[in-house]
């Protein structure tokens, strides 16, 4: 009879990529199941020569009866975030990931995974540009219907970009990855996208950037999968629970005065960027400009 191994993961892009660290792991411990993915963006695990198959959430014919139903398998379906060990801010994602399913787990190895085929590697041939390219992922954050375009818990502050452009917009061509009717710098210098990209034809971008301005969105993720060495900026999630080492990981600064933290209740503050959590008066308490000009510069 085969046996399988079932990794469920669901929520968003960036979390299915950081998700693929515990692939390799999970095959290494169970090198006689084959593994099936259950994931939100099947297109992150599809050439992973670990797996065997993968399937989109909610689009799952006949898994009962060819996975479950009188089979000889193990599911790991399990919410990192909910864990108490993340919650309580003692391990990071990727290690609790590891925990939860009894993994080994080493932070410099067990890093994201992506692996693209010859035609999606050829997709970097559409961001030929005069000068080297320097990648400002400003936007991306959940928008909850009703609230500001601008997500104060993890997108780029408006005075950040600016200085950022005009420090680098002459050595630089200025790609800005942003959403739909986000905050578009609308400046000639700048080269903003803010159509639909096909995941992979975003990371064939990530990949042929000389230099990256991150916030913790999916992209973040993704560069250290690639092995690309980023700048990021942190506002309202942690570097130390959801960033990497070979990053240079910016935090905003501590709100000044007494932060009500009303809606808190297992996470400091909500991922969706709530207008009336954000303890700041002004974008200019949140970051010191000069030290993330000179940190792009080391890179």
């Amino acid at each position: 009879m085969e046996k399988f191994v079932v990794f469920h993961v669901e929520g968003g892009l960036g979390k299915n990529v950081a998700s693929t660290a515990i692939i390799k792991n999970i095959y290494k411990k169970y090198p006689d199941r084959k593994l099936i993915v259950v994931c939100s963006f099947p297109e992150i695990f599809l050439n992973n020569p670990y797996i065997h198959r993968v399937y989109r959430l909610g689009v799952s014919p006949y898994f009962w009866d060819d996975y479950i139903n009188g089979k000889d398998t193990i599911v790991f379906r399990r919410e990192p975030y909910f864990e108490t060990s993340h919650i309580l801010q003692k391990s990071p994602l990727t290690e609790t990931w590891h925990k939860m399913y009894d993994l080994p787990f080493n932070a410099k190895e067990d890093l994201p995974e992506i692996f693209m085929n010859m035609v999606q590697n050829d997709m970097h041939k559409q961001w030929q540009r005069p000068r080297p390219i320097m990648l400002l992922h400003t936007n991306g954050g959940p928008i909850m219907d009703g609230q500001p375009v601008y997500s104060w818990t993890r997108d780029m502050p408006r005075p950040v970009i600016d200085a950022l452009i005009q420090q680098f917009s002459q050595q630089y061509h200025i790609i800005q990855i942003c959403k739909h009717d986000s905050q578009s710098v609308n400046n000639p210098a700048v080269e903003t996208i803010t159509r639909q990209m096909s995941n992979i034809e975003l990371f064939s971008l990530l990949k042929v950037s000389a230099k990256r301005v991150l916030i913790d969105s999916s992209l973040q993720h993704a560069a250290a999968a690639f092995k690309l060495p980023s700048v990021v900026l942190w506002v309202g999630t942690h570097p130390k629970m959801f960033g990497y080492e070979m990053h240079k990981n910016i935090e905003a600064k501590e709100p000044i005065g007494n932060t009500k933290k009303v809606d808190s209740l297992y996470f400091d503050y909500q991922l969706d960027g709530q207008f009336h959590e954000c303890p700041y008066n002004s974008p200019d308490e949140m970051f010191n400009v000069t030290e993330i000009i000179n940190e792009v510069n080391k890179f």
